[in-house]
């Protein structure tokens, strides 16, 4: 018998199958959920449509947290893949907001702790919501471009994804790089709007640019994100610290969760000792002679292997600001609109991030980025 009898065989083989069949014509099971397997940015993680999820939020986490393998290290019975960056969950759907595609809520699973934290956003798993929708069939595709709205939950702001789409396909391949990502893909470009004040209301929560906790001089601003900005200096540290260091050193570790708290609590969020937020960043002077500031960013209990975006927007817009503990150690042009180039383990982050105002009174108008996305599965997940 040659090769093509075989081949023939086996086609009809697997047409005429149980499993063909079954999945040709069985509806999902009722443990299981739609999902899109997708890279945004330098994170990773499952895309769900929020309308799939119970709307009762302990309905809503217990599923998330059986998706991802959460409480567990490891996450060795779930879609999680044991590191801060590839434990995180993107709910989307329809949006009926005027102007807006897509309404998109981000959530951070904890790894060891029964804990769905969606008080942060992600910049980066925002970088796929665009395509996600459009995959969706949520967004109508243009040649050679699609712009898509999206409104965050997380921060209630809105953000504008260019993403490639010739002959109204969404295209994954290209030649953008982001550092933290190997190879190349298409670009999504994101213009990021309504960044101030997204949790606590005020780009200074305590009213202050430079503050004193634990004897360290911060800075806790809402930008992007709500973080507590360190020198890396008054820590002990050079700022060019790996994962390994941090993992191994409990007692900074254990003063710098001290730091966090207190810092939360004097934002306005309270005991956040089971959220992620405040983040912590770790700020030095740049190595590069083009670029701004060195950052270590803390997610918060180990260290991002690259940089998060909302991260690099609340850095950038305390550097520019003025007298904070960014201005100290960084360096800025000193005009309104400025592209900054921040380091972190992998690379660097770029962001063109525009001021409006001045003194106590100043915005952020917007802040412009670019990211990579590539979908890697589409299926069903199973809880």
């Amino acid at each position: 018998m040659n090769r093509f009898a075989l081949i023939l065989i086996g086609l009809a083989y697997a047409l005429t199958s149980p499993l063909a069949s079954l999945a040709q014509s069985s509806p999902a099971p009722a443990n299981a959920i739609p999902c899109v397997f997708m890279r945004g940015g330098t994170s990773r993680g499952p895309f769900l449509d929020l309308r799939d999820l119970p709307r009762n939020r302990a309905q809503r986490d217990s599923i998330i947290l059986r998706i991802m393998g959460s409480p567990d290290a490891r996450q060795i019975d779930g879609l999680g893949g044991a590191e801060t960056v590839t434990s995180k969950v993107v709910m989307a759907q329809p949006s009926t907001r005027p102007g807006i595609d897509v309404d998109y809520l981000f959530a951070q699973v904890d790894l060891e702790n029964p804990l769905v934290d969606t008080l942060p956003p992600c910049g980066n798993m925002m970088a796929g919501v665009g395509p996600f929708a459009i995959e969706k069939g949520w967004v109508k595709a243009t040649s050679p471009e699609t712009k898509v709205m999206i409104y965050n939950i997380n921060t209630n702001s809105v953000i504008e994804e260019v993403i490639q789409t010739p002959n109204g396909r969404v295209q994954y391949s290209g030649n953008a790089h982001i550092d933290g990502v190997p190879g190349t893909a298409a670009p999504v470009l994101m213009n990021l709007f309504d960044q101030v004040g997204g949790k606590t209301k005020k780009l200074l929560p305590t009213g202050q640019r430079k503050e004193k906790i634990d004897g360290l001089d911060v800075s806790i601003l809402d930008a992007g994100t709500v973080m507590v900005l360190l020198r890396a200096d008054a820590l002990g540290l050079t700022g060019g610290e790996d994962e390994a260091f941090f993992k191994n050193n409990k007692a900074l570790m254990e003063r710098l969760e001290r730091i966090r708290r207190e810092a939360g609590k004097r934002a306005g969020l309270g005991d956040v000792s089971n959220s992620v937020l405040p983040k912590i960043g770790i700020l030095s002077k740049a190595q590069g002679a083009d670029h701004n500031i060195r950052s270590r960013y803390l997610t918060p209990h180990a260290l991002h292997p690259s940089h998060a975006v909302t991260g690099a927007i609340c850095i950038g817009t305390a550097l520019k600001i003025g007298n904070t503990v960014a201005s100290e150690v960084g360096r800025e042009n000193g005009k309104p609109t400025e592209l900054v180039v921040i380091e972190h383990p992998s690379g660097v982050i770029e962001i063109n991030i525009e001021l409006d105002g001045q003194g106590d009174q100043i915005q952020v108008r917007k802040v412009g980025t670019m990211r990579t996305a590539r979908k890697l599965m589409q299926g069903y997940v199973f809880y």
